[in-house]
């Protein structure tokens, strides 16, 4: 392993900048819209705003149908010809969604902005850097989502004063052009990928799911010969489909939070500025679960990490429904803490349990429940929050328990040592 700062630890810590702040933008101008921008859209094209929040939902349906084929071309060609061809793609659709004039043109360029958000948010991210680092990414893909963690923070704040200045339809055009003029460029900046990554031993010493080989990401199996250790048994064949149904309750709840966070604030008797206030606070939170994650968990299990994370939501919930409006700070911070680590689980359980080889496709195929689900979320938890109001956190509550409770019922295939330490 090279040495802390040396022109590897230089060239990947350039890697995770470049491929952070891209990830950033492509989250603040995409999942992060509609929360600012649903209601003067709706106004101006004449439509309801749950008419709006549908076609949002159309997007992240067609965002979570896309992911595999993301994932397959990223373990063939590399992350880089993806994400570039996803700010491509944002671009596009931003623009056309400035130029909407009814609900047809908003439809339509809320398809092509799932597209984009299918090939060029966390799984492709993810995915990319698995591919430059094999089993060794895990400290690549903490350091992208503590960048990205500020997206909402960015994000809201920034589309909410372009509207107000320029209108709805210039905060997409700037978006779009930021896309061009930043997000290109820094996607550009990520390295070619090589050989796809194999078994390793950086995988074995992660999760203990295949052969021991040489540590050089990339040799082939068939070149370790009869020293090769017997490779480790494979996780059961249900392990995939459980972590799907983790992810897919975990995104249910952060969507719903992403688009009704400021109304679950009000329903608990807060002001509209103190909604405001306490969702910037949704992304500091999160990047401070990351730094703890990186700091102080990092010789933890992923899989104990996650199990820890999913309580985050629900004991703010509990707080809330409690004490009301004057812990709605703590409630989020609760909240971001819980989602900024699960975020980093996302990317990390599929390694920990099946190791490097084919992560970009089968991390798609992991994701596409949760991501379709994602789609039905703002529109299901918008309605349990007209009908039921603050206890529409039951429902949230309970899908992170539910999770919890599934990794619960999870084990890694053998008990992997300590990683070493990150360079």
């Amino acid at each position: 392993m090279p040495a802390a700062g040396g022109p590897r630890s230089r060239s990947r810590t350039h890697t995770v900048l470049a491929l952070g702040t891209a990830q950033t933008l492509a989250w603040a101008s995409s999942y992060y819209l509609p929360a600012m921008l649903a209601a003067p859209m709706a106004r101006d094209l004449g439509v309801a705003t749950p008419t709006v929040f549908a076609a949002f939902s159309m997007a992240l349906i067609v965002s979570a149908l896309a992911g595999p084929l993301a994932g397959r071309l990223i373990d063939r060609h590399g992350g880089r010809p993806v994400l570039l061809g996803s700010n491509v793609l944002l671009a596009l659709g931003l623009a056309l969604l400035g130029s909407a004039q009814g609900p047809a043109t908003l439809v339509a360029a809320w398809l092509l902005l799932g597209l984009g958000m299918g090939a060029g948010l966390y799984e492709a991210g993810f995915a990319a850097l698995v591919r430059l680092y094999g089993a060794e990414a895990r400290s690549a893909i903490t350091g992208i989502t503590l960048l990205a963690g500020f997206a909402s923070t960015v994000g809201w704040p920034l589309s909410a004063w372009m509207e107000v200045h320029i209108g709805w339809r210039g905060a997409c055009f700037v978006w779009a052009g930021l896309h061009v003029l930043l997000g290109l460029p820094l996607n550009a900046l990520l390295p070619r990928a090589t050989a796809a990554p194999v078994a390793t031993a950086s995988d074995a010493a992660l999760a203990k799911t295949r052969p021991e080989v040489p540590a050089a990401v990339g040799t082939p199996a068939a070149a370790n010969g009869p020293a090769a250790a017997k490779a480790a048994p494979e996780p059961p064949r249900h392990t995939a489909a459980l972590l799907s149904l983790v992810f897919a309750l975990a995104w249910f709840v952060n969507t719903a939070m992403a688009a009704h966070l400021p109304t679950v604030i009000q329903a608990a008797g807060g002001t509209l500025a103190l909604a405001v206030v306490v969702g910037a606070l949704v992304g500091p939170a999160q990047v401070a679960g990351r730094l703890f994650e990186f700091g102080f968990l990092r010789r933890v299990s992923p899989l104990a990490v996650a199990r820890a994370a999913t309580l985050g939501h629900p004991l703010g919930a509990l707080l809330l429904w409690t004490l009301g409006a004057p812990v709605a700070a703590v409630y989020a911070i609760l909240h971001g803490l819980g989602a900024g680590i699960m975020t980093i689980a996302k990317g990390t359980l599929p390694l920990a349990f099946f190791g490097a080889g084919g992560y970009g496709a089968r991390q798609g195929w992991i994701s596409l429940p949760g991501r379709a689900l994602q789609g039905f979320s703002p529109w299901l938890f918008g309605l349990a929050l007209e009908h039921w109001g603050l206890q529409a956190l039951w429902l949230s509550a309970a899908c992170s328990l539910a999770a919890c409770a599934v990794l619960l019922g999870l084990r890694l295939p053998l008990a992997a040592p300590a990683p070493p330490p990150r360079p």
